[in-house]
């Protein structure tokens, strides 16, 4: 018997200097988190809120690194990290 493991390999892509408040993203991310990729597609293009427009873009990124680069295959892409974090407050003098 032959049992071949693949390798976990991910992908990665960065947003930066996106224009909105971290709590209004979070309430994306959370629904989005650990769905696969088509899944994902079909919740941020049918969700009401501003902030899935930059996220989408985002997974759209991410996918294209995976194909492009890698050679996967859209149906076998999931979503496994997603973070978002606070922007830094400058300080006022």
């Amino acid at each position: 018997m032959i049992r071949i493991i693949k390798k976990k390999v991910e992908v990665s892509a960065l947003g930066q200097h996106i224009c909105m408040s971290a709590h209004k993203a979070r309430r994306v991310i959370d629904q989005i988190r650990g769905r696969s990729y088509e899944e994902t597609l079909m919740i941020l293009e049918l969700m009401p809120y501003r902030a899935c427009y930059p996220i989408l873009k985002l997974v759209y990124s991410a996918a294209a690194n995976g194909i492009h680069n890698l050679g996967f295959n859209e149906g076998s892409l999931f979503l496994s990290l997603i973070h978002i974090s606070e922007p830094t407050r400058h300080a006022q003098i």
